[in-house]
């Protein structure tokens, strides 16, 4: 279980080989990656720079791992999360799981992604042609978050 919080960009492949790590038991591996977008809220994005808190970042990330793992039987989990400024198509996350089973690979995937969305100490300011703005987590990504908190009631 891995994470990484880092200024340089990730290699997806390499990230997706270490979920397998020649583990024989290894039946599925899932995984996410986030882009920077050119438009968000109808204005253009030039560029976004994020920032984070050291250590209460990774130890929320960490959270996040842990509770899918009490969810699922998970045989690997990396997270990384860029940092800094970043330009549009830039990755920004890496998100991946392995387990023995696609259906507990893709669930413990989104089900991190949505909390890494709500949940993890990182701010985000988008560059666009009126100025600089922070971007506040959306209804629809807690929305996301919630449906695991009423599945498991």
């Amino acid at each position: 279980m891995s994470v990484r919080v880092q200024y340089k960009a990730f290699d997806v492949g390499q990230l997706i080989d270490n979920l397998r790590a020649s583990d024989p038991g290894v039946g599925a591996v899932v995984n996410f990656v986030g882009y920077v977008r050119d438009i968000n809220q109808s204005e253009a994005v030039a560029s976004l720079f994020l920032e984070h808190y050291p250590g209460m970042t990774e130890r929320s990330l960490q959270k996040i791992i842990d509770d899918a793992r009490a969810r699922w039987p998970l045989k690997a989990v990396e997270i990384v999360h860029r940092i800094g400024q970043l330009s549009v198509t830039d990755p920004i996350v890496f998100v991946g799981v392995s387990s023995q089973h696609r259906h507990a690979a893709f669930d413990a995937c989104a089900f991190i992604m949505d909390y890494l969305k709500t949940d993890a100490p990182f701010w985000k300011r988008e560059d666009v042609a009126s100025g600089s703005r922070w971007v506040d987590a959306r209804d629809s990504d807690r929305s996301a978050a919630e449906r695991w908190t009423i599945a498991t009631q």
